[in-house]
């Protein structure tokens, strides 16, 4: 049952990649639909305990992308995007779709960033980053964040999409 919840969530964020490559916006009418059809439809397949495990892979997965988003370094879009994918793949797929659309993230941005002829600056920001958050903590850089004109901005539903195909296409590969 499992894997084709994961399809749900597949379909969410294909849509989303779409939106967000065109442009740069994750719409909510998509994310609060998303996650609103992924927790009605888990109790009616899998009872209560789909429920469960769907609200559980919502705050999971949401929650990790919150954080990035109070750092600064992610967008409000791309947070309900991981709640709605999340609410779909539930707890267990949830973590593998994380770490996925991390790996897929990473590729995406040294992508971006050696056609934009940036990774010096990614460096040398990166390392004031981490200074940064090691003193002050979670809060945003006054500078260095998702938020500021010049800032190079990652479509990162894309990410989000391609990591949840990757954990989609092994579910149904492992049969």
């Amino acid at each position: 049952m499992e894997k084709y919840f994961l399809v749900g969530a597949l379909v969410v964020a294909t849509v989303a990649a779409v939106k967000d490559v065109r442009a740069r916006r994750i719409p909510n009418w998509l994310t609060y639909s998303g996650i609103a059809v992924a927790l009605a439809v888990r109790p009616v397949l899998a009872g209560w305990p789909g429920l469960m495990d769907g609200l559980l892979g919502m705050l999971a997965a949401g929650g990790v992308f919150y954080l990035l988003f109070l750092m600064g370094g992610m967008g409000g879009g791309d947070v309900k995007l991981m709640a709605a994918v999340g609410a779909w793949a539930g707890t267990a797929q949830a973590m593998d779709v994380l770490i996925t659309t991390a790996i897929a993230g990473g590729f995406l941005a040294i992508g971006y960033l050696a056609f934009n002829r940036r990774i010096h600056i990614a460096l040398s920001n990166t390392t004031e980053l981490i200074r940064y958050h090691l003193v002050s903590g979670l809060q945003p850089h006054p500078v260095l964040n998702v938020h500021e004109p010049g800032a190079l901005r990652i479509p990162y539903g894309l990410a989000i999409a391609i990591g949840t195909m990757y954990c989609t296409g092994t579910m149904f590969w492992r049969g």
